[in-house]
């Protein structure tokens, strides 16, 4: 008898006569395989011990299909490739969410090599050869089958995050976080109990659920929860852990992944400090990615609070609050004359001298309270970008009572 690499080719078997009456000697033995391999699989998998008697008698009708449906194809008159589509039945979608892919392949194994030592020890000797070769051959259908089911189930279970996911995220990302979306959150590995950010960026020129999987694998690298979802042209990805509770610690994270999003601007939205109080950052995180042409030359990713000057002018009230209530309240309160000398620093083209002339004070003196400037406010006068967002934060506290506004924005 001739085999490859493949198995036993069809067309060197004996004569169909020959195969039905070596089919119905190992039928006669067939049980005897199927209770042989169970007892094996007790020994090898301890795992297999563990199992309730239902899924135990599941794999025991799997392993005799599988013996019989051998028996069935080796008989059949006319070559063709082994079907093993009912090997399985109805167990698989069961047995695929109490063991796992590896184990499958571990049970095919072993109920394969007990066959094969079965048919020595129960079969004549003359059917040995033939069969051998044959069994070699149907048991890689059979593999394959197994692993065609567990990958047609990851799909539909992939599809089916991938679906949940975007609920989740939509509904994190609009300020609906109850107990069963959190819930839910839970359930697709959301382990965060603090500290959340929310980027928005381009949507990915590749497939989204691709990028949406790369930016998953940074984060998992990074040590940080993650949740995405397209909205229209946007991808906004929701972020969490305590690896992201400074800003530009959420930033580094983000480098990691910026570049799978389209061309354009990725605004990292300011920590908040839990998943239910998302919105806030996806709010600052849009407003910055509304208003972020305004600002050419930023960095890529950039943060939502750096694009505070584009924003209140582009009309978002809590930008203005925020500068006038964050720049222009702490200057005015200070008694140190540092909201004069930014005045007149401003108005003399950044000049130290000039400004020192015009407050009859001595240089250093202006240095020192450019510094203090910079501290209470986190922005430096003389730094252009800062020196912009400034002149706004004193023209918006000039405007609003009491630095604050009192409209709506």
């Amino acid at each position: 008898m001739a085999a490859s690499s493949r198995g036993i080719s069809r067309t060197l078997l004996p004569s169909p006569k020959s195969r039905a009456a070596i089919a119905k000697r190992m039928a006669a033995v067939s049980g005897e395989m199927t209770t042989a391999a169970v007892a094996e699989m007790e020994v090898r998998h301890p795992w297999f011990s563990e199992l309730d008697a239902k899924h135990r008698s599941w794999i025991t009708l799997v392993a005799q299909a599988g013996i019989d449906g051998f028996v069935h194809w080796f008989s059949s008159p006319e070559p063709s490739p082994p079907s093993t589509a009912d090997v399985f039945g109805s167990a698989p979608r069961e047995l695929a969410r109490r063991i796992s892919l590896y184990q499958t392949v571990e049970l095919v194994r072993t109920t394969i090599e007990v066959a094969e030592k079965q048919i020595d020890e129960l079969m004549p000797r003359s059917d040995r050869p033939v069969l051998q070769a044959a069994i070699v051959q149907y048991s890689r259908e059979v593999a394959f089958t197994a692993a065609e089911i567990y990958a047609r189930a990851a799909e539909l279970r992939g599809a089916w995050d991938a679906r949940l996911e975007a609920l989740v995220a939509d509904a994190v990302i609009r300020g609906e976080t109850d107990e069963s979306v959190l819930s839910r959150a839970s359930a697709l590995g959301w382990r965060s109990s603090a500290d959340v950010v929310v980027v928005v960026g381009p949507e990915p020129e590749d497939e989204t659920g691709v990028a949406i999987e790369g930016i998953r694998h940074e984060c998992a690298k990074a040590g940080v929860d993650m949740l995405g979802a397209v909205q229209g042209d946007r991808l906004l990805v929701v972020l969490g852990g305590d690896r992201i509770a400074e800003p530009e610690a959420a930033l580094a994270v983000v480098t990691r992944f910026a570049g799978i999003f389209g061309p354009g601007p990725v605004v990292v939205g300011p920590p908040v400090e839990h998943l239910a109080d998302a919105a806030r950052s996806t709010r600052a995180a849009l407003s910055g990615y509304r208003a972020a042409v305004g600002w050419p030359n930023a960095p890529r990713p950039v943060l939502a609070d750096d694009l505070l000057p584009e924003r209140a002018l582009s009309g978002d009230g809590h930008a203005r609050r925020a500068l006038a209530r964050t720049v222009f309240g702490p200057l005015a309160d200070s008694g140190s004359g540092l909201l004069e000398t930014l005045v007149v620093f401003l108005d003399n083209n950044s000049s130290v001298e000039a400004t020192a002339r015009a407050l009859f004070v001595h240089a250093n003196t202006v240095r020192y309270r450019l510094k203090r400037i910079q501290e209470v406010t986190g922005y430096s006068p003389s730094d252009a970008r800062d020196a912009y967002g400034l002149r706004l934060a004193l023209t918006l506290g000039r405007l609003l009572p009491d630095g604050r506004d009192s409209g709506r924005g």
